[in-house]
Parts: structure tokens; C-alpha cells; sequence
């Protein structure tokens, strides 16, 4: 028989009613534009944990200038709880519902390990299916995922979920940075935390089959910390 006067487990935090709008669907082009890494740690804003989960690259380590012409500027967020998969959403803009949501196969503190020792990049490549070779890049199911050169397992495209929106809700307000948000997850119990980090990417397309989503750094560096690249072959 459970003692009424012990203390109750606390409550997970209240939904956040949602405001997100629908994506517009245009581009807008940001020719010319130097990509940077960073060099600090992402700071937090007001409104979130002021801890940092998604340390920042030290130098740019030798690498050449890289410029990119034509690409479009979208907001990426990666998120998850240190020991499930970290995934990835694709937003017009802060205050937009995600245009894709990718689970990477890859957990939370091991992409943080990663990024804390050098450039990240990211592969996911997939088979062409005549069948649905008109099929947009991003609405492929399944991916394999390489990191820096190693295969890590299977990425999946998934519809964002009520999870995902709440945690894109949640950010609504926050352009770039990176912290911690209070955990929902059943696993983790109610004390546990949700690393994110969200920054601005280029979106360059190469093809029907292929593109490339460049972090973009505000300070003076030179070379993109995170690159994911998106590859249909076949």
C-alpha cells in the first residue's frame, strides 16, 4: 500500500499551445556567402537551461575557404536526450513547422563527443527506386548514415511528432544557440534533459539526387563546423 504521505513524483511540464506556421515554401539566395566554424560555445537564451550540450570546434584546423552560391538559408536543430538518438529538424525559419524531421543513427553524447573534437561530417546516402524516382531527396524513408567517413547504422525521415513540435515550440524565440530543455521522455523520467543545439544552414542543392546543408558560423572563422550531405545513388 502506497504511504500518502510520501511525496508524489513531479509532474512532466505542460504541453506549449502551438503557434508554429506553415512553411512558405519559398528560397530566398544567398549568393557568395562565406561559411564559418565556430569557435565559442553556443550560448543559451533567457528562456533555457544556460548549460551548453553541443561544444563548438577549436580553430579552423588549416581548412580552405569554402563559398557557397545560390544556396538557401534554412534553421537546423539537433536534439535528444543523452542516451537516445539525436535528430535532426529542418525549419524554414524559427517560427515555421519543420519542412523534415531525420532521427540520425547516432546518440545524443557520442555527436557531442564528435563535434567537442573536430569537424562533423555528416553522410546519409540512399539507393534511387525507379519507382519513385520523382520522389523529393528529403522524402526518402531510410538512410545509410556515415560520420566522418564511418558508418554509423540507419537514418530515418519521419513525420515530426508531438514531441518534436513541442521541443520546436519551445525554441520558437531562438535564432541560434544551444542548452538544454526539461525531459518528457518516459525513459529518461521527468528530471531528464533534452540537449539542442540550433544554428543556420545553407541548403545547397546539387542535383535531383544530391545536397548539402552547411552550418553557417556568426564570427570570423573560416570552414563549416557540421556539413550533412544528402545522396541518392544508383
Amino acid at each position: 500500500m502506497e504511504d500518502p504521505a510520501a511525496p508524489s513524483a513531479p509532474s512532466p511540464p505542460p504541453l506549449a499551445a502551438l503557434t508554429l506556421l506553415q512553411p512558405s515554401g519559398k528560397k530566398r539566395n544567398k549568393p557568395g556567402r562565406v561559411l564559418r566554424v565556430f569557435r565559442n560555445v553556443f550560448r543559451s537564451f533567457p528562456i533555457i537551461a544556460p548549460t551548453c550540450r553541443f561544444p563548438a570546434l577549436p580553430g579552423g584546423g588549416g581548412l580552405p575557404d569554402i563559398r557557397i552560391s545560390g544556396g538557401s538559408r534554412v534553421t537546423g536543430t539537433l536534439f535528444g536526450y543523452r542516451k537516445g538518438r539525436v535528430s535532426f529538424s529542418i525549419q524554414e525559419n524559427p517560427r515555421t513547422l519543420p519542412t523534415a524531421v531525420v532521427e540520425l543513427a547516432m546518440q545524443t553524447h557520442v555527436l557531442q563527443r564528435e563535434m567537442g573534437v573536430g569537424m562533423v561530417r555528416i553522410a546519409l546516402e540512399c539507393e534511387k527506386r525507379p519507382e519513385k524516382a520523382a520522389e523529393e531527396l528529403l522524402d526518402e524513408p531510410l538512410w545509410t548514415m556515415f560520420c566522418n567517413g564511418k558508418k554509423s547504422g540507419y537514418a530515418v525521415k519521419r513525420e515530426a511528432s508531438e514531441d518534436d513540435l513541442q521541443v520546436m515550440e519551445l525554441l520558437r524565440a531562438v535564432s541560434m544557440g544551444a542548452g538544454v530543455l526539461p525531459g518528457r521522455s518516459e525513459s529518461e523520467g521527468p528530471d531528464g534533459e533534452m540537449a539542442y543545439m540550433r544554428a543556420h544552414f545553407d541548403r545547397v542543392v546539387g542535383s535531383h539526387d544530391s545536397e548539402t546543408l552547411y552550418m553557417v558560423s556568426p564570427d570570423g572563422n573560416t570552414g563549416p563546423e557540421l556539413s550533412i550531405f544528402f545522396v541518392r545513388l544508383g
